[in-house]
């Protein structure tokens, strides 16, 4: 009696231009990041197999090393895995590391924390840069951008800025541990690292601070969103294109 394969687990890192997907998690409408792998897994397997990623990302929202995990026996090595799940893979989504694992990882749930970047570009940013930042076309307050800022970083119950009011949390408490802010000539990144974040947070925190810098929402009532836990029409969800995925904390 021929004995069936043990399956392994394997992690994996990709990368991916989200623009013309509809986010990284398989949903009704198909078109993901998660719908391409599956496919090519089945392929290359010759069975269904299902990955379990670290977390979604929207549509239009773009990762530098999103990580998932998935269960199979597959017997010829991570850099062949590597190789064969990347041929039937468009070029705007890239493997970038692949390797096996104990049977205890899980993309999700090991996860200790997250590094988000959001661009933006003060102007109207050309075709070339377009679908990877957001154009702010008015003249901001950094000094207040700052202090706003200030008073986000650190641990706090962030529901106010969180983008979907019903969804089941067990906490809403987050830990930003970094919120840095770069200035290039007219190319601005925002840096958010924390132990985890809310549905739409960094997008949230991102339109909240844009317009603090515009006069729309004051440092003092940042403060006061932290406390009252109530969303209010100045916190603006940027849009998807200017963020990124840039690294999972294990």
């Amino acid at each position: 009696m021929v004995k069936a394969p043990v399956p392994s687990r394997w992690k994996c890192t990709c990368a991916y231009d989200g623009t013309r997907f509809n986010g990284f998690q398989s949903q009704e409408g198909g078109n993901t990041i998660q719908d391409l792998i599956e496919r090519q897994l089945a392929k290359i397997c010759g069975e269904k197999i299902r990955i379990h990623g670290s977390g979604r990302t929207d549509s239009g929202v773009h990762a530098q090393a999103q990580v998932f995990h998935f269960d199979a026996a597959w017997k010829h090595g991570a850099d062949k895995l590597r190789v064969a799940l990347q041929t039937g893979l468009p070029k705007s989504v890239r493997l970038t590391a692949v390797r096996r694992v104990p049977a205890r990882f899980h993309a999700r749930f090991d996860a200790k924390g997250k590094i988000y970047r959001y661009q933006i570009y003060l102007g109207t940013a050309g075709p070339f840069t377009t679908a990877w930042c957001w154009s702010v076309n008015r003249a901001l307050d950094w000094q207040a951008i700052e202090a706003a800022a200030r008073i986000l970083r650190g641990k706090h119950d962030f529901w106010a800025f969180s983008g979907e009011n019903d969804r089941t949390y067990e906490t809403t408490v987050r830990d930003l541990r970094r919120l840095e802010i770069r200035r290039r000539g007219r190319n601005v990144t925002f840096t958010f690292e924390a132990d985890g974040f809310l549905y739409k947070m960094v997008r949230s925190l991102t339109g909240a601070l844009v317009n603090v810098g515009l006069g729309k929402l004051t440092p003092a009532q940042v403060a006061e969103l932290l406390k009252t836990r109530q969303r209010i029409p100045a916190v603006q969800t940027a849009p998807p294109q200017g963020l990124f995925l840039v690294k999972v904390i294990y």
